[in-house]
């Protein structure tokens, strides 16, 4: 199993210059992966918010072998193009280190208060159009694309009705930059579309809405992936969680043995019972950080 931090992109004081120190311990500590979350409010009142893409482009100069990533991108509030430059972009920056987490996103402050689209089943057809397109497009290759919600052709009827677009140059992974779908897991309702959707990808990051993640949780999710993917042990399987050092070898080993093959360390103001607005806070956070998985 490897094992990732995933941190807020806002914070007392957090920038860019913070966020790339962040992931240069993460990668002296052991970790081997550092993700963003991706906002564009905070969870609060005057705290400072850091654009994920800018970060992670800074964080991609101070480091040379951790993974770097979104936890997660909604990626229906974003132009799908826009998102294939910028992840080429910090792809190339970090010679092949980029993953690009997906989700529908949620919480009416993103959504309903910022006119975007705010029907859930919309977002995940839009969520499924983009990524196809985002494939196609990280190709290199000329592209036509013509679907519900994004287009990327010429005019019908007019001369430049054959014209395709190409986007140059492509990423350095191959065959493309890995995508990792986020959702939510309702043990009661097992499966949905979000995890369908994940095992058509590269890996599933499910949450619960509870946040109390548990080891049947992850076999469940083992099971359904790989009743769903098109190979036993495929995608892989980051599930969320919290450990203190010293203490967490138990825990990891158990959600390996259930089918884990990510561990995402959540690092997060709440899990000291501070606000992201407590200088304390981002204490604590790096701290952990630096102690390690």
């Amino acid at each position: 199993m490897r094992y990732a931090v995933s941190i807020p992109n806002f914070g007392v004081g957090l920038d860019a210059r913070r966020v790339a120190d962040l992931a240069a311990r993460a990668e002296t500590a052991g970790w081997d992966g550092f993700f963003l979350w991706d906002h564009v409010f905070a969870f609060g009142p005057d705290v400072d918010l850091v654009d994920p893409w800018i970060a992670l482009t800074v964080a991609a100069t101070v480091t040379s072998r951790i993974r770097l990533g979104t936890m997660v991108t909604p990626v229906p509030r974003r132009r799908p193009l826009t998102v294939a430059r910028q992840s080429v972009a910090i792809d190339r920056l970090s010679a092949g280190r980029f993953v690009l987490g997906v989700g529908i996103g949620a919480m009416p402050y993103e959504w309903d208060y910022c006119g975007e689209q705010t029907d859930l089943r919309a977002r995940g057809d839009m969520l499924d159009e983009a990524l196809d397109l985002l494939t196609e497009v990280w190709t290199g290759e000329p592209v036509r694309h013509e679907g519900r919600y994004y287009r990327l052709a010429g005019t019908p009827g007019t001369a430049d009705a054959d014209w395709t677009g190409q986007c140059c140059p492509p990423p350095v992974q191959r065959p493309r930059i890995p995508i990792w779908v986020a959702g939510t897991w309702a043990p009661e309702r097992p499966g949905g579309r979000p995890m369908r959707r994940a095992a058509r990808w590269d890996a599933a990051v499910p949450m619960r809405a509870d946040w109390g993640w548990q080891v049947e949780d992850t076999a469940a999710v083992r099971r359904f992936l790989d009743a769903e993917a098109a190979r036993t042990g495929e995608p892989d399987l980051v599930v969320p969680g919290e450990t203190e050092p010293g203490r967490s070898g138990q825990v990891h080993a158990a959600h390996e043995r259930a089918g884990a093959t990510w561990w995402a360390e959540a690092v997060h103001p709440w899990r000291y019972g501070l606000g992201p607005e407590s200088e304390q806070a981002q204490a604590r956070m790096a701290e952990r950080i630096a102690a390690g998985p």
